[in-house]
């Protein structure tokens, strides 16, 4: 599973919309289909597209908020005749590539309301529900997993580091630690910068935000809309195929969870 953030984890200017909530997105995705098909395939959109930045020795790595905003390497996307060529191709990509998410987010405003006397840290709390979500999926199908994130550097890799370490040593209130440990290949967390053109955390990169915004939108607590029909688009695909459900095919809750 490779994750990637949206938001601040801190319980710091909770009075800035900016700073309410914490979105993590784990994508669950077997290596041999990362390796035939995925990496392949995000290697011939940036060639297709983005060709003269592109090189084995110096490859693009795709970031959304570039992505969005057209900014170098990505400038060649100003073009809407382009943009709009380059949007099909990714779409058709996330639409065929075989994946399974789940997003956790957690509005930290309710969080600090509930919890006034004891609380749990906002990211290990996203994490320990991700993680349960991704254990038990894991379990049904009786097969082994890791998990991955993106670097975000000296300090917070070690708490990223840290938080995982607790929950495979301790488990959660709802999935024990014999269970995670046998599902779960490694007790570390693998922190690694998305510079190193690994493909799963790109892939997770592009669906983190759109994630974020649908979880949000599914939510009664949010007047929030997912921003762009791009954005719901992607939204789209991943309620109806990828988001993780339960027999009935409900997401909410499953594959889109809102805290606390």
């Amino acid at each position: 599973m490779y994750i990637d953030e949206v938001g601040d984890p801190g319980l710091h200017s909770l009075d800035d919309e900016r700073h309410r909530y914490l979105s993590l997105t784990g994508v669950i995705i077997d290596l041999d289909h990362v390796s035939e098909f995925v990496h392949p395939q995000l290697e011939s959109l940036k060639q297709q597209f983005f060709g003269n930045h592109h090189h084995p020795d110096s490859p693009i790595v795709l970031h959304r908020k570039e992505l969005v905003n057209g900014v170098r390497p990505f400038e060649s996307l100003r073009n809407d005749e382009l943009r709009e060529k380059f949007n099909a191709t990714l779409l058709d990509f996330l639409l065929t590539a075989d994946y399974q998410v789940a997003t956790v987010v957690i509005d930290k405003v309710e969080h600090v309301e509930r919890y006034r006397t004891w609380r749990f840290d906002p990211y290990h709390y996203c994490l320990a529900v991700l993680a349960e979500r991704y254990v038990l999926w894991l379990d049904r199908r009786g097969q082994q997993g890791d998990v991955m994130a993106e670097s975000r550097g000296g300090k917070e890799d070690m708490r990223l580091k840290k938080s995982f370490n607790l929950l495979f040593n301790t488990g959660t209130d709802y999935v024990g630690a014999d269970k995670i440990q046998r599902t779960l290949s490694s007790s570390q967390l693998k922190v690694k910068k998305k510079d190193n053109n690994i493909a799963g955390l790109q892939l997770a990169d592009l669906l983190a935000h759109p994630s974020f915004k649908n979880t949000l939108t599914k939510s009664s607590k949010s007047n929030t809309t997912v921003s762009n029909a791009f954005g719901a688009k992607i939204a789209d695909i991943l309620e109806s195929k990828k988001y993780l459900r339960n027999a009935s095919g409900k997401t909410l809750g499953w594959g889109a969870k809102i805290l606390p």
